[in-house]
């Protein structure tokens, strides 16, 4: 009973906007660094595949290209 209580009091206080705000100012630094220490790999990923649609554009050319042929 109490910790539905307390649950309820939680929830109820961040649902005030200056808590949500004072929580995203609390959460930006560390979201930042995230974003600052995972840059790379996201740039890597984006190359990656880039170069796996280019492959697969590739290889579906050459196999129109080959079933053209054998008509």
């Amino acid at each position: 009973m109490k910790t539905e209580s307390l649950v309820k009091q939680c929830l109820d206080m961040l649902k005030r906007e200056d808590i949500k705000n004072e929580i995203k100012q609390l959460l930006k630094p560390v979201l930042d660094f995230i974003f600052y220490e995972i840059y790379p790999y996201i740039f890597m990923i984006v190359i990656f595949f880039f170069i796996i649609f280019i492959m697969i554009f590739a290889i579906l050319i050459l196999l129109i290209l080959l079933l053209r042929n054998k008509k």
